[in-house]
C-alpha cells in the first residue's frame, strides 16, 4: 500500500461567500513534523536567452522574465508549498495519491510547479497553463521528503487563484484535468475531489484511460473515480462547512479561524504530520487595491501568529525567517542526497520553540504572551482591513518594511 498522502488543506471563498468583493485563499501546509519552513522572496527578474533554473532534483530551461514572488516553502528544496507574485496570483499544491504510481525517478516537484507557476504566470489560467506544459515536458517525480532512507513519491493537485477565479488542477503523471470556479467556497486536501465538471484537460486524457481500461467511455467520465484508488474521493473537507457558515463574510480572520481549528482536522498535529506553515491572502476584485498575504512562517496556526505582506518595489527581506544556506554542501543537493540533516532552523523558528516549551510548561506565562500575540496579529489585520477601505492609492513607502516589522515585532515580544 502506498504512504498515506500529507493532509493539507487548501481553501478559496469567493463573493457572495467572501466579503466586499474579496476573494479569500488559505492553506494550511501539513509536512513531516520535524520540518522547517522559510518564508522567502524573490524579486522579478530578467534572464538571458539560453539560461537554465536549477529545480530540486533537475534542470530545465529558464524563460526571458520572471515575477517576483513570496513563498513558503520546506527550506531544502527550490519551490514551494504555497505563495503569490506581484500579479495576485495564489498557488498551493497538495500531494495526492491516484492509481498510477507516482514516479521515483527525479524530474520536477508537485512544490516546483507552485514555484514555477507563479514566476511565469500573471494569472490564474496563465499559471495552469505553465504548469501542465512543464509537466508534459520533464515530467513529475522524485523524493516529497528530506529523507535519506527511503523514497516518498506523490502525483500533485494545486489550487490556483486570482482576483477573477480560481482553477483546480489535479495530476497523474503528465496527465490532467481542471476546473473552473468563480463564486461559493471550495476546499482541496490530499485526495482527488473533480467530477465531471471538467473545463479543461490533458487533450490525450480520455483516450489514455481507455486504453489502460479504467473507463469504457459510455459512462460520464468522472477524474475522481476514473484516478483514484478506491472510494477515498468523497468526504473530503472539513473546513468548507466552517466557512460556509459565515455566510456571505468570509473574511482573513474568518479563514485564519478555519485553519486554527484542530477539531475539524483541518490543522494537522499528529504522530508523522503537523501543520508546518499557513498562508492566508485577500485579492480584492477591484485591481485598484492591494492584495495582501499573510504568513505565520512557523508551525502549528493556532499558536503562530499571521504577519501580512504587500507586494511594492524594494520590499524589505527578512532574514529572521529564512533557513541558512549550505551552497553546494547541503546534503540535498549531493547525490546521494539527505546523507545528513543539517540545521535549517532560522530565528523565527527557534523562538517559536521557546516559546512551545513556555506554553507546555508554565501555562499562565504562555497563555499571556499568546494573548498578546493574537493583539499584535489583530492590529495587523485591523490595519490592512483599513488600507482596503480607503479611497487612495497606497504609497508603497508605507509598506516596504511591513512583513520585516512585523516578524520583528513577534521576536521581540519572545525576548
Amino acid at each position: 500500500r502506498m504512504a498515506a498522502a500529507p493532509p493539507s488543506y487548501c481553501f478559496v471563498a469567493f463573493p457572495p461567500c467572501s466579503k466586499d468583493g474579496l476573494v479569500v485563499f488559505g492553506k494550511n501546509s501539513a509536512r513531516p513534523r520535524d520540518e522547517v519552513q522559510e518564508v522567502v522572496y524573490f524579486a522579478a527578474a530578467e534572464h538571458e536567452p539560453g539560461s537554465k533554473v536549477e529545480c530540486t532534483y533537475i534542470e530545465i530551461e529558464q524563460v526571458p522574465r520572471t515575477h517576483a514572488v513570496v513563498l513558503s516553502r520546506p527550506s531544502w528544496l527550490w519551490g514551494a508549498e504555497m505563495g503569490a507574485n506581484e500579479h495576485g496570483v495564489c498557488v498551493a499544491n497538495e500531494a495526492v495519491v491516484t492509481r498510477e504510481p507516482a514516479s521515483e525517478s527525479e524530474a520536477l516537484l508537485g512544490m516546483d510547479l507552485v514555484r514555477l507557476g507563479l514566476e511565469r504566470g500573471a494569472t490564474a489560467k496563465e499559471a495552469l497553463d505553465v504548469i501542465v506544459a512543464l509537466l508534459e515536458e520533464h515530467g513529475q517525480g522524485g523524493n516529497y521528503y528530506e529523507d535519506g532512507s527511503s523514497c516518498h513519491t506523490f502525483q500533485s493537485a494545486f489550487l490556483i487563484v486570482d482576483r477573477n477565479e480560481a482553477w483546480i488542477l489535479e495530476t497523474s503523471g503528465k496527465y490532467w484535468a481542471a476546473e473552473k470556479i468563480t463564486e461559493g467556497v471550495k476546499c482541496i486536501c490530499n485526495q482527488l475531489s473533480l467530477t465531471t465538471k471538467i473545463d479543461a484537460e490533458h487533450p490525450e486524457l480520455r483516450n489514455y484511460v481507455k486504453s489502460q481500461g479504467w473507463w469504457n467511455g459510455d459512462s460520464d467520465f468522472n477524474f475522481s473515480e476514473v484516478f483514484s484508488l478506491a472510494d477515498d474521493h468523497l468526504a473530503c473537507c472539513s473546513g468548507r462547512e466552517s466557512l460556509e457558515k459565515h455566510g456571505g463574510d468570509v473574511s482573513a480572520q474568518a479563514m485564519i479561524d478555519v485553519l486554527r481549528d484542530k477539531d475539524s482536522g483541518v490543522c494537522v498535529d499528529s504522530e508523522s504530520f503537523l501543520t508546518t506553515a499557513s498562508i492566508v491572502s485577500v485579492l480584492p476584485q477591484d485591481s485598484s487595491f492591494p492584495c495582501i498575504h499573510y504568513f505565520t512562517g512557523t508551525p502549528d496556526p493556532s499558536r503562530s501568529i499571521f504577519k501580512p505582506f504587500i507586494f511594492v518595489d524594494d520590499v524589505k527581506l527578512v532574514p529572521k525567517v529564512q533557513s541558512p544556506s549550505f551552497g553546494n554542501d547541503d546534503p540535498a543537493k549531493k547525490i546521494p542526497r539527505f546523507q545528513e540533516k543539517p540545521d535549517r532552523r532560522h530565528e523565527l523558528y527557534k523562538a517559536h520553540e521557546w516559546a512551545r516549551s513556555l506554553l507546555e510548561n508554565d501555562q499562565d506565562k504562555g497563555q499571556k504572551l499568546m494573548r498578546i500575540m493574537l493583539d499584535l496579529e489583530k492590529q495587523g489585520l485591523e490595519a490592512m482591513e483599513d488600507i482596503l477601505s480607503r479611497t487612495e492609492i497606497l504609497d508603497p513607502a508605507e509598506v516596504v518594511d511591513l512583513f520585516y516589522d512585523c516578524v520583528d515585532t513577534e521576536l521581540k515580544f519572545f525576548k
